[in-house]
């Protein structure tokens, strides 16, 4: 499971087949690595210290269970404590498994795969993932687009977006489905 709310190993690998597991990425990862996965995939305001009270922590305690490692951290948590550890957890969620690779390589496959006039429908649960699907479907590259006010070459594009703004849940699907609340759909065509 991926639950913070219950005592388990520091896993979170979606295949148990791979080797990379979250107690692996804190034992490993140095200070100025941790700070960038927990800043870039958590989101988490304080990062800087989270990174920095792992790599200390770690030298005194091992960090193996989810306990072991809320436990570590109780210091630090800054406003919610479940939302706080939402974000860290699904930064290192995201770090063991790829996530954001995995989702870069399917959006780069889209034209390839992709009829003309075919459609992509994404579902994306979490800024960061709706980020870079939002980019992609705009500008079909993850590369920085630099406007250049002088050139007349567009690059040819092969996705448009069939929607400007995401579609999101209802209120009458919200009832229902609570865990909606967060779900944004983009759509995307085949040019």
């Amino acid at each position: 499971g991926f639950s913070t709310r219950f005592d388990a190993a520091l896993d979170m690998r979606m295949d148990q087949r791979q080797e990379k597991t979250a107690a692996d990425v804190l034992k490993r990862y140095s200070e100025a690595e941790l700070h960038k996965l927990f800043e870039q995939w958590g989101e988490v305001t304080n990062s800087r210290t989270l990174a920095k009270t792992i790599v200390e922590k770690r030298g005194v305690m091992p960090l193996l269970s989810i306990a072991d490692f809320k436990t570590a951290l109780s210091g630090i948590v800054k406003g919610n404590p479940a939302k706080y550890f939402a974000q860290v957890f699904q930064a290192l969620r995201i770090e063991v498994n790829d996530e954001m690779g995995a989702l870069k390589e399917l959006l780069t496959q889209l034209p390839q795969v992709l009829k003309t006039g075919g459609r992509a429908a994404i579902i994306t649960f979490h800024s960061i993932e709706d980020r870079l699907v939002k980019q992609f479907f705009k500008v079909n590259t993850f590369e920085e687009v630099e406007d250049h006010p002088f050139q007349t070459t567009e690059k040819l594009r092969l996705l448009k977006m069939v929607n400007k703004k995401p579609i999101e849940a209802s209120q009458e699907e919200l009832k229902r489905n609570p865990r909606s609340r967060s779900a944004k759909l983009r759509v995307a065509e085949k040019l």
